[in-house]
């Protein structure tokens, strides 16, 4: 049985690494492996704190000297920050997990030798959402646990509308009747429309959770009551997602509105 996490950078390093939190996680999950020595775990790293200074710092030094911004450029950035916090992951999981990080889930052969594997962003255009998928697809995952600081999906920004309703369930349908088939610059949604579309082809459930709460990853794994929304089941009525909105900032980038932060194609503090 294996099981996708997709751990929001914002949970992994909000500021600098959530040492207490990852303690925890750990493990947690690793308590979770050992009751089981069929349980796996693929894990897909998000950028955090690390997308966010070094994209920002990118932004101000192309302003301040005239330049045109590349949110190709910005994007390779907060690749590379995901990569640092998929390394640390690593680390924290030891011998439970016995390969290299997976920079690219599409590669032949990919070996998973022990009960954890570990990957980050992949390349400009593709979410850290699409690798889990690609990662699902390869390695017989049906479920994907994307985790992040919002508990559930919404019908409408909550911040703006109070009369915004969170979800339990929706159908693959409505939701990508949400979030469109083409992935854009900046676009930032529960999960992204490209993964979106290949996990409904391949029948997959995604599960959108607060990566803050143990004990309710927990329950998800075991295939308990959980707090979150579930993506893949039947759901009546057409919703917005609040989660597409994005802000134009001074360098070109859009921003997430969550974060705040400078993006070029994903918000890499949200994934």
């Amino acid at each position: 049985m294996t099981k996708i996490l997709s751990v929001g950078g914002s949970i992994i390093v909000p500021e600098k690494p959530d040492t207490e939190f990852l303690g925890k996680f750990v493990s947690m999950c690793t308590a979770w492996l050992d009751e089981d020595k069929s349980r796996r775990l693929i894990l897909v790293a998000g950028g955090g704190a690390p997308a966010r200074v070094y994209q920002n710092a990118y932004g101000e030094v192309v302003a301040a000297t005239g330049k045109s911004a590349d949110a190709n450029a910005a994007d390779w950035i907060g690749i590379m920050a995901t990569r640092i916090n998929a390394q640390l992951l690593k680390a924290c999981f030891g011998d439970y997990c016995k390969n290299d990080v997976v920079y690219n889930p599409t590669v032949e052969n990919l070996s998973f030798d022990g009960q954890v594997l570990v990957a980050s962003g992949w390349k400009p255009g593709f979410s850290t959402d699409t690798d889990a998928v690609y990662l699902g697809e390869k390695f017989d995952g049906k479920v994907i646990v994307n985790l992040s600081n919002i508990e559930k999906v919404f019908t409408d920004d909550p911040r703006k509308n109070p009369d915004a309703k969170p979800l339990d369930n929706i159908s693959w349908e409505d939701f990508r009747k949400m979030v469109g088939d083409e992935w854009t610059p900046g676009k930032n949604c529960p999960f992204d429309p490209i993964a979106s579309k290949k996990a409904s082809e391949l029948g997959m459930k995604v599960i959108c959770a607060g990566g803050k709460n143990i004990e309710n990853i927990k329950a998800i794994l075991n295939d308990e009551d959980f707090v979150g929304t579930t993506i893949g089941e039947s759901f009546g009525g057409e919703v917005d997602c609040f989660a597409a909105l994005a802000l134009t900032v001074r360098s070109g980038f859009p921003r997430c509105w969550t974060h705040r932060s400078v993006v070029g194609d994903l918000c890499y503090s949200c994934t």
